[in-house]
């Protein structure tokens, strides 16, 4: 991917975050995400279909989406990894902030009233 397409994708709003499935198949899914040095960062419920394929496979792919999930660019293939460490969350957290600002204040705001905060996985996504 060239950089004319990485600033495109980098200014978007919503990435196709596709995860593996035991079988092979990838399932995809439109995501939020927040660029940060070589990184993605992504959030999800905890319970989440994304989150339980990723406890067994580190493969993924992403690429620029709508809203509805339609690809608007290439896919690349990408290793997704489960955040731990409260350190790690908190890099996360901070950039999608960052990238989102009152819209991802409004949401923490409402995961808070429903006690959904400290349920929610943040996922680091890397390009391979």
């Amino acid at each position: 991917m060239n950089s004319a397409d990485m600033e495109f994708f980098e200014g978007g709003n919503y990435m196709s975050f596709a995860t593996r499935k035991k079988s092979g198949d990838f399932v995809a899914t439109p995501v939020w995400f927040a660029p940060d040095g070589d990184s993605y960062y992504v959030f999800s419920a905890g319970n989440a279909g994304k989150v339980k394929r990723l406890r067994n496979f580190s493969e993924s792919r992403i690429a620029p989406c709508t809203a509805t999930g339609t690809l608007t660019g290439a896919a690349m293939d990408a290793k997704a990894f489960i955040l731990e460490s409260k350190a790690e969350q908190a890099t996360a957290l901070s950039a999608l902030r960052r990238k989102y600002g009152w819209q991802m204040s409004i949401g923490d705001l409402f995961a808070k009233i429903t006690g959904k905060m400290d349920k929610r996985a943040y996922i680091r996504v890397e390009l391979t």
